[in-house]
């Protein structure tokens, strides 16, 4: 079987995608990152599926890879990977609330809460950003297709304008790893 013209096809929208990102964007979203390091101010991460495999590789990636040689060091956490509490919550309340929950015991005024969403309308991502929103933290949401009900309630985003889930979970990854690289090669 030849598969090369599905590949190449996938490919070229890929890279299409990559093209038209709004590196604006990208970069107010690396200074809030950088301005919550600063000041001490927690990070928090969550999404569903590959999205949440993305949370808790961002996670690692920043506190870890990026906070290794410095001295005040990110302080990212993956909300997505506590099962146990969030199968609690799930359970007990309900699946749309798990990540509102945990927030409820964490967050602080500026700390910075981040959804990853494929649609942008993830309920539980949703409740976690307006959660964030009404309590005075900054939100930031990475999204595809249209950027659902996500693009409309946060502070900033990162809107990946394709309607392909798959390359918009590469992009999301892409991002990660870009954000790493530059701020671990500082100029």
């Amino acid at each position: 079987m030849d598969y090369t013209s599905g590949i190449k096809a996938y490919l070229e929208e890929e890279k299409r995608v990559i093209d038209n990102l709004n590196i604006d964007h990208i970069n107010m979203v690396m200074n809030i990152f950088e301005n919550a390091r600063l000041q001490g101010q927690r990070i928090f991460i969550c999404g569903n599926g590959g999205s949440a495999s993305t949370a808790s590789h961002f996670t690692a990636d920043f506190n870890k890879g990026v906070s290794e040689k410095l001295d005040k060091r990110y302080d990212f956490e993956c909300l997505s990977d506590n099962i146990p509490t969030m199968m609690a919550i799930a359970n007990d309340v309900s699946y749309e609330e798990v990540f509102r929950e945990l927030l409820k015991n964490k967050l602080h005024e500026g700390d910075v809460v981040i959804g990853i969403s494929g649609s942008g309308n993830s309920k539980n991502v949703v409740n976690a950003i307006s959660y964030a929103k009404e309590h005075g933290a900054k939100t930031v949401v990475f999204v595809g297709y249209d950027g659902g009900k996500l693009i409309g309630i946060a502070d900033h985003h990162v809107h990946i304008n394709v309607d392909n889930m798959q390359i918009t979970e590469d992009i999301h990854m892409i991002l990660d790893h870009l954000m790493m690289y530059t701020l671990t090669h500082r100029e």
